[in-house]
């Protein structure tokens, strides 16, 4: 089958709820859309919100505190929060990424401990990080082990090993302070090519159909480990023809809306996975705002969605939700924004209504757009 780009638009929308709100617990839908980027505190709260119908922040807080959903160093070696039962496979079919990460590094390296070394302390440091530890914490215990200060043990480990962020109060369950612990499930399969085949099979669930490079893209997972799953995979995966010709897999089953569904406005967090999830982002996004929302160090704005697409960004200001939109947009199109930044707002309110502060200074170089004050 030869899938438009709008189609493949629609399908994304359908997989990650953004078609319509749906009434669902937090975990299942989280299991859902496979993953969301938690750099930010609040980002997985309103990556959420736009999903899930009658979406209770206390939830993901309870969700959180009882690692039924973790937040961890996982797919392109930033942080991720995940459904626990996703993480041994989708963490083990990460470590070469991951590991090769810091221990390649120079600052690792100039530390002059072996590997070995430092595998040998894993047991012994996740008995230590049963209860919650700060970075000072974890250093001086490696400190005492080796006798001599090694920060850079400590910052290779909370990437690769099995460890995730404890919450730690603030409004968003994760303060300016990180706390780690050891992840509870820590059983892995001892078969990388299997959890690598674990992991696209549930990318392809989430975001799907999509092509070998948007794999590798989400994952950061070089090419032949994810051309050997898609082979193993076999018949658990169907192939379609992309709008440029080139080869799309899918798991068969998953939602393929028609390219004429109605698609809602949305209201986007920071560095939402829908918009890094891809090698060709133009399904989500026209290519001519991408430097707009993708800025030079990696930091993506909060984004509008009108239609599916990429059309602004928007930011909390203490009298409304500002949104930048860079095209012009229709009466109806401004109305559904409007309620949807009224119904931000009164979310945001509850915990903390300017959100994304330090980030403000990207606005100072938008391009000249249409301005409006929401909410």
């Amino acid at each position: 089958m030869r899938l438009t780009e709008r189609r493949l638009n629609r399908a994304t929308l359908a997989r990650q709820l953004l078609l319509e709100r749906q009434p669902i617990p937090v975990v299942d839908a989280l299991r859902r859309i496979v993953a969301i980027q938690a750099q930010e505190p609040p980002s997985p709260f309103i990556a959420l919100w736009n999903r899930v119908d009658g979406f209770d922040p206390a939830d993901l807080d309870r969700a959180l505190a009882k690692q039924q959903i973790v937040k961890a160093s996982l797919m392109r070696i930033t942080l991720h929060a995940i459904a626990a039962d996703d993480y041994p496979a989708i963490h083990e079919a990460m470590q070469r990424s991951l590991r090769a990460a810091r221990l390649n590094d120079q600052r690792f390296q100039s530390e002059s401990v072996s590997i070995e070394d430092v595998e040998a302390l894993v047991p012994d440091l996740l008995a230590f990080a049963t209860s919650p530890r700060g970075n000072k914490d974890m250093e001086a215990w490696i400190e005492g082990r080796f006798g001599a200060p090694m920060p850079r043990v400590w910052w290779a480990l909370r990437q690769y090993g099995p460890i995730v962020h404890a919450t730690s109060g603030g409004p968003w369950a994760f303060g300016p302070r990180p706390t780690y612990v050891g992840a509870k499930d820590q059983q892995r399969s001892g078969d990388p090519a299997a959890s690598v085949r674990h992991l696209v099979r549930r990318y392809l669930e989430g975001f799907g159909p999509a092509t070998m490079p948007d794999i590798a893209q989400f994952s950061t997972i070089v090419r032949p480990p994810i051309k050997e799953a898609l082979a193993e995979l076999g018949d658990e995966v169907e192939r379609h023809e992309g709008p440029t010709g080139a080869v799309l897999y899918d798991v068969p089953g998953c939602p393929l809306p028609d390219e004429d569904t109605p698609a809602p406005p949305r209201l986007m967090a920071m560095w939402d996975s829908t918009l890094l999830a891809y090698a060709d982002r133009a399904r989500m996004m026209p290519p001519s705002y991408r430097k707009l929302v993708i800025r030079t160090n990696g930091d993506v704005l909060p984004t509008i969605l009108v239609d599916g697409l990429v059309a602004g960004v928007w930011r909390p200001l203490e009298d409304g939700i500002e949104v930048t939109a860079f095209h012009r947009l229709s009466a109806d199109e401004w109305t559904g924004l409007e309620q949807e930044a009224t119904a931000l707002r009164a979310f945001l309110a509850e915990r903390e209504p300017i959100v994304y502060r330090r980030y403000v200074h990207w606005w100072d170089d938008l391009p000249k757009a249409t301005v409006r004050l929401l909410g």
